[in-house]
Protein backbone atom coordinates (compact mmCIF):
# COMPACT_ATOMS: atom_id res chain seq x y z
CA UNK A 1 0.00 0.00 0.00
CA UNK A 2 1.12 3.56 -0.72
CA UNK A 3 -0.83 7.22 0.26
CA UNK A 4 -1.01 10.75 0.02
CA UNK A 5 -2.07 12.30 3.28
CA UNK A 6 -2.61 16.13 4.42
CA UNK A 7 -4.42 17.32 7.57
CA UNK A 8 -5.60 20.84 8.39
CA UNK A 9 -7.17 22.57 12.24
CA UNK A 10 -9.63 24.56 10.59
CA UNK A 11 -11.41 26.84 13.09
CA UNK A 12 -15.05 25.94 12.15
CA UNK A 13 -17.50 23.05 12.73
CA UNK A 14 -18.03 19.56 10.67
CA UNK A 15 -20.91 21.10 9.32
CA UNK A 16 -19.17 23.75 7.69
CA UNK A 17 -16.47 21.51 6.29
CA UNK A 18 -18.86 18.88 5.12
CA UNK A 19 -20.77 21.48 2.85
CA UNK A 20 -17.72 22.50 1.04
CA UNK A 21 -16.69 19.42 0.15
CA UNK A 22 -20.06 17.63 -0.42
CA UNK A 23 -20.78 20.80 -3.18
CA UNK A 24 -19.59 19.41 -6.61
CA UNK A 25 -20.21 22.52 -8.75
CA UNK A 26 -18.32 24.48 -5.83
CA UNK A 27 -14.68 22.90 -6.29
CA UNK A 28 -14.35 25.08 -8.98
CA UNK A 29 -14.95 28.19 -6.98
CA UNK A 30 -12.11 28.16 -4.41
CA UNK A 31 -8.27 27.17 -4.40
CA UNK A 32 -8.20 23.64 -3.84
CA UNK A 33 -6.28 21.62 -6.50
CA UNK A 34 -9.37 20.21 -8.05
CA UNK A 35 -10.27 21.55 -11.20
CA UNK A 36 -13.94 20.49 -11.09
CA UNK A 37 -16.16 17.73 -9.56
CA UNK A 38 -18.70 16.07 -12.13
CA UNK A 39 -22.04 14.72 -10.77
CA UNK A 40 -23.57 14.75 -7.56
CA UNK A 41 -21.84 13.99 -4.61
CA UNK A 42 -24.19 11.65 -2.33
CA UNK A 43 -24.26 7.93 -1.40
CA UNK A 44 -23.40 5.36 -4.45
CA UNK A 45 -22.99 7.97 -6.96
CA UNK A 46 -19.73 8.16 -9.63
CA UNK A 47 -18.68 11.63 -9.96
CA UNK A 48 -15.74 12.75 -12.09
CA UNK A 49 -12.85 14.44 -11.07
CA UNK A 50 -10.42 16.41 -12.92
CA UNK A 51 -7.11 17.90 -10.97
CA UNK A 52 -4.61 20.57 -11.10
CA UNK A 53 -1.79 17.31 -11.27
CA UNK A 54 -3.56 15.68 -14.20
CA UNK A 55 -5.67 18.26 -15.97
CA UNK A 56 -5.87 16.20 -19.15
CA UNK A 57 -7.34 13.19 -17.66
CA UNK A 58 -10.90 12.78 -15.19
CA UNK A 59 -10.91 9.80 -13.19
CA UNK A 60 -14.46 8.54 -12.22
CA UNK A 61 -15.06 7.06 -9.24
CA UNK A 62 -17.78 6.08 -6.79
CA UNK A 63 -18.78 7.97 -3.55
CA UNK A 64 -18.34 4.70 -1.79
CA UNK A 65 -18.49 5.87 1.78
CA UNK A 66 -20.32 8.76 3.76
CA UNK A 67 -21.07 9.80 7.39
CA UNK A 68 -22.59 13.04 7.55
CA UNK A 69 -20.47 15.86 8.69
CA UNK A 70 -17.75 12.92 9.87
CA UNK A 71 -16.37 10.68 6.93
CA UNK A 72 -16.74 10.32 3.32
CA UNK A 73 -15.06 7.89 0.87
CA UNK A 74 -14.44 8.06 -2.72
CA UNK A 75 -13.46 4.95 -4.35
CA UNK A 76 -12.07 3.45 -8.00
CA UNK A 77 -9.36 2.14 -10.16
CA UNK A 78 -9.02 -0.76 -12.75
CA UNK A 79 -11.23 -3.52 -13.05
CA UNK A 80 -10.32 -7.13 -11.00
CA UNK A 81 -8.63 -4.39 -8.52
CA UNK A 82 -4.95 -4.71 -10.18
CA UNK A 83 -5.41 -0.94 -9.14
CA UNK A 84 -7.06 0.60 -6.63
CA UNK A 85 -7.74 3.97 -5.29
CA UNK A 86 -9.58 4.88 -2.07
CA UNK A 87 -9.88 8.67 -1.17
CA UNK A 88 -10.79 9.56 2.58
CA UNK A 89 -12.10 12.41 4.23
CA UNK A 90 -12.56 12.96 7.46
CA UNK A 91 -13.78 15.17 9.98
CA UNK A 92 -13.43 14.98 13.92
CA UNK A 93 -14.40 17.81 15.93
CA UNK A 94 -11.46 19.80 18.06
CA UNK A 95 -11.36 22.01 20.98
CA UNK A 96 -12.62 25.39 20.63
CA UNK A 97 -15.01 24.74 17.85
CA UNK A 98 -12.39 23.59 15.43
CA UNK A 99 -12.22 20.46 13.26
CA UNK A 100 -9.38 18.62 12.51
CA UNK A 101 -9.64 17.76 8.95
CA UNK A 102 -7.67 14.76 7.02
CA UNK A 103 -7.91 13.94 2.85
CA UNK A 104 -6.02 10.52 2.70
CA UNK A 105 -5.60 8.22 -0.57
CA UNK A 106 -4.77 4.83 -0.21
CA UNK A 107 -3.05 2.61 -2.85
CA UNK A 108 -3.65 -1.26 -3.51
CA UNK A 109 -3.52 -3.90 -6.26
CA UNK A 110 -1.13 -5.84 -7.89
CA UNK A 111 -0.38 -3.09 -10.75
CA UNK A 112 0.90 -0.62 -7.68
CA UNK A 113 4.37 -0.70 -8.13
CA UNK A 114 4.21 0.27 -12.40
CA UNK A 115 1.42 2.79 -11.31
CA UNK A 116 2.81 4.44 -8.63
CA UNK A 117 6.33 5.31 -10.60
CA UNK A 118 3.82 6.57 -13.63
CA UNK A 119 2.13 8.94 -11.29
CA UNK A 120 2.77 12.58 -10.44
CA UNK A 121 4.25 13.51 -6.77
CA UNK A 122 0.53 14.26 -5.32
CA UNK A 123 1.65 15.44 -2.05
CA UNK A 124 1.47 19.40 -2.90
CA UNK A 125 -1.90 18.68 -4.65
CA UNK A 126 -3.50 16.65 -1.38
CA UNK A 127 -1.86 19.82 0.88
CA UNK A 128 -3.39 22.20 -1.67
CA UNK A 129 -6.71 20.38 -0.80
CA UNK A 130 -6.95 20.37 2.95
CA UNK A 131 -5.13 24.00 3.48
CA UNK A 132 -7.87 25.20 0.52
CA UNK A 133 -10.43 23.27 2.19
CA UNK A 134 -9.39 25.25 5.49
CA UNK A 135 -9.36 29.00 3.92
CA UNK A 136 -12.54 28.58 2.59
CA UNK A 137 -14.27 27.05 5.34
CA UNK A 138 -13.16 29.49 7.92
CA UNK A 139 -14.17 32.40 5.41
CA UNK A 140 -17.62 30.89 5.95
CA UNK A 141 -18.37 28.14 3.41
CA UNK A 142 -19.86 26.60 0.63
CA UNK A 143 -20.68 30.09 -0.91
CA UNK A 144 -17.93 32.06 0.43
Amino acid sequence: MKFYEASASIGADPETIWSIITDAPGYARWENGVVRVEGTIAPGETIKVVSDANPDRTFPVKVSGWKPSTHMEWSGGMPLGLFRGVRTFTLTPAEGGRTDFTVREEYTGPLLGMMWRSMPDLGPSFAKFAEGTKRQAEAGGAQA
